[in-house]
């Protein structure tokens, strides 16, 4: 990762991430990392190789949790150890999501709720699990992923877009409800970050050059592009900044 901008209040701060061992959430925790914060991040699949490559790189190894978000109580166990192990939270950000193709007319019951724990219901509990130490710590900062995918009105995978909206409503309502608490809710909503599982799945030559020709910015977004913004919204730089979505997508979307 390249040199990005300091940011010298999140200095040992106590981070956590969901989905912070690949795609985004790697270059997330890596940003983090790079700012000398106290890492902590959840994902299924086994990350200690990248823990092992992050203290190799920088001298600060992030602490590793295995952990399905749709189990609820299981994630609560990792906030809290994270709590424990580097202090109470002061950022919290919800990374992890999957935005799998699906139909309308292919999803029951079973995939919606499936869908829908993953990308929305766990991003809530992280959030409820979080807040209580932020009060006690007199503030903090929540950051929710969405996407600019329902911006767009993209079809292709309809539950994943209405999770996204759904993100967009929750953290309004949490940043005007903690915002006498101090605690500041934001979304950052990605462009295409041509990730490797984006590469490997669905990035298309005719669907990356259409993509392009709406985009302002002539440059694919690569993980490393969402970082500053995150850390932007993790520091007190931010500190009068709630209830808002961050577009950062090379110039698709316009807001506002």
């Amino acid at each position: 990762m390249k040199e990005i901008a300091t940011f010298n209040d999140l200095k040992n701060t106590s981070v956590f991430i969901t989905g912070g061992g690949s795609g985004i959430g790697a270059a997330l925790t890596e940003g983090f990392l790079q700012q000398g914060a106290r890492v902590a991040f959840v994902q299924r699949s086994d990350a200690i190789l990248f823990c092992d490559e992050m203290e190799a790189k920088h001298d600060n190894r992030p602490l590793f949790m295995q952990c399905d978000i749709t189990d609820i109580d299981a994630l609560k166990a990792c906030i809290d150890h994270s709590a424990t192990v580097h202090g109470s939270i002061s950022t919290l950000i919800n990374n992890a999501a999957n935005d799998e193709r699906h139909t309308t007319a292919e999803v029951d019951s079973e995939y919606w709720d499936r869908m829908i724990a993953i990308n929305f219901k766990s991003y809530f509990f992280a959030c409820q699990a979080v807040i209580p130490g932020m009060q006690t710590n007199g503030g903090g900062s929540i950051i929710n992923f969405s996407s600019i995918s329902y911006m767009m009105g993209n079809s292709g995978f309809p539950v994943y877009t209405g999770s996204n909206s759904g993100i967009n409503g929750m953290t309004r309502s949490l940043a005007r409800e903690f915002g006498p608490s101090k605690i500041r809710v934001n979304v950052i909503a990605p462009g295409w970050v041509l990730t490797e599982k984006q590469l490997d799945k669905w990035a298309t030559p005719d669907g990356l050059a259409a993509h392009m020709d709406r985009q302002s910015l002539k440059e694919h977004l690569k993980p490393s592009d969402i970082v500053g913004a995150a850390l932007f919204l993790a520091s007190g730089a931010s500190r009068m900044m709630t209830g808002q979505s961050m577009v950062v997508d090379g110039g698709v979307v316009v807001t506002g």
